[in-house]
């Protein structure tokens, strides 16, 4: 893990010791908003049109940031119109790379051989963490937006006029319940685990892991009466609890040491990770190789011997009980 200073590359880890063993997570730094027609983004952030063929998305296929963008443009039928690139799982000396060898699926864009470039491509004196995803604009050559949070929005309504596909993920009758749900989530549980996994203080993991269980539980108690997070649909914020919940009996349980419980340990949460893993489109954007050794090869800190564990086994097809509550699916525009 590394970071650019006035666009030269340095590998470093992150400064616990200046927040008194915390992990701080950097905000995303590049906000251009994707609109339908190039106007300005919610909150004047400044626009570019949608068009096919224009944009192209740099991900890793292990982490759950880029992961949620992945499941969005699969759901809303983007493939064909946004391209889509993966660095390879292991994250070294020079941070994500795109080496093939590795397993990754080459830069057929840009051709560079390390993330970092893309950064410096956008702006050569870039100072900041190099984080996926990256919409990169092709017409500009830029990365555009590094805000996953943000590209689900876009990717839920901007390209809708050309696709044609209407699903909502962002409902404006729920979006309230939406925020709430997303806010608790990503302090506590999509970032929790980090907050726990990367602690270098006792008490700062302490605090930070029982916070997230306690977040756990309550998503279990709202599972037991609702199908959804939202309710009845299916919005981005079950696709943010799922990307951190697929990973966590493999990865954050041993690696992160979040491991008072397991999900499988979860009745209401368990079944609904399978629910939606089983969602047509959703499984083929998980890859399990890419997460655990990205995971255990990548934070020697955390795993200096850098073996990656052959288990758990995980049956995310078998069957589950979450027809037992009612469900209406992903709600449609209009």
């Amino acid at each position: 893990m590394g970071l650019l200073i006035d666009g030269k590359w340095h590998d470093q880890w992150y400064d616990t010791d200046k927040h008194g063993g915390e992990f701080v997570r950097e905000s995303a730094k590049l906000r251009d908003w994707v609109t339908a027609d190039g106007s300005a983004g919610p909150d004047g952030q400044p626009g570019l049109p949608a068009e096919a063929g224009r944009y192209h998305l740099y991900v890793s296929l292990a982490c759950p940031w880029a992961h949620r963008t992945m499941i969005l443009r699969k759901l809303k039928g983007l493939e064909s119109l946004i391209g889509l690139s993966h660095v390879s799982p292991l994250m070294l000396d020079q941070g994500w790379t795109y080496r093939e060898d590795e397993g990754s699926s080459g830069d057929p864009i840009n051709g560079v051989d390390f993330h970092h470039q893309l950064y410096t491509l956008t702006d050569s004196r870039y100072t900041g963490r190099v984080t996926v995803p990256a919409l990169w604009d092709k017409q500009s050559q830029r990365i555009v937006n590094n805000e996953s949070a943000e590209l689900l929005r876009m990717f839920n309504g901007a390209f809708d006029d050309i696709t044609g596909n209407r699903l909502d993920f962002y409902p404006s009758d729920l979006r309230e319940s939406i925020d709430a749900i997303n806010a608790d989530v990503y302090d506590h549980i999509n970032n929790g685990v980090y907050k726990s996994g990367f602690a270098t203080e006792q008490k700062v993991y302490d605090k930070h892991v029982v916070a997230l269980f306690e977040a756990l539980d309550r998503m279990e108690a709202r599972l037991a009466e609702h199908r959804y997070l939202a309710g009845e649909w299916l919005t981005e914020a079950d696709i943010r609890l799922f990307t951190t919940l697929v990973r966590f009996d493999a990865v954050y349980h041993g690696h992160f040491k979040c491991n008072l419980r397991r999900i499988e340990d979860y009745p209401n949460l368990s079944n609904y990770l399978r629910e939606l893993y089983q969602w047509p489109g959703i499984k083929e954007t998980v890859d399990f190789e890419h997460i655990k050794r990205h995971y255990y090869y990548s934070h020697d800190t955390i795993n200096p011997t850098r073996i990656v564990p052959k288990g758990p086994l995980l049956d995310l097809e078998r069957a589950h009980d979450r027809e037992r509550l009612p469900g209406k699916g992903i709600r449609e525009k209009g």
